[in-house]
């Protein structure tokens, strides 16, 4: 039986700038839970996390639904993170492309098709 993806987490060296960049980009609602780490709500789609390196290492892995790559990648480089690749087209007329935020971490983006 498939399962599904029920959370995310962005852990890195500066809690609070991880915080402020994908806060600023996204427009996520992020709230403490606990010393080193807090709560994403995104609104839609599943909540996540981001917090301090501590025990743990760099991670993350995940894609965001974006109706404009350009503008993104514009508020990306704006807040101190680089383009990584894309975009490129994929089967079903979205488009696919990375960046990576101050820390290194990559980030998918998906731009969906037109009419979608």
């Amino acid at each position: 039986m498939p399962c599904d993806i029920v959370h995310f987490e962005i852990i890195g060296n500066d809690q609070k700038a991880l915080e402020s960049f994908y806060g600023d980009i996204f427009q996520w609602e992020i709230k403490p839970a606990m010393e080193g780490y807090s709560l994403v709500n995104p609104g839609h789609g599943i909540g996540g996390g981001i917090g301090s390196k501590g025990m743990f290492q760099h991670s993350v892995t995940f894609y965001v639904h974006v109706h404009d790559i350009a503008a993104t990648f514009a508020a990306v480089e704006n807040k101190g993170g680089k383009r990584a690749f894309g975009p490129f087209p994929i089967p079903d007329g979205s488009q696919i492309a990375g960046f990576t935020d101050p820390e290194g971490n990559l980030i998918g983006l998906v731009q969906p098709a037109p009419g979608m």
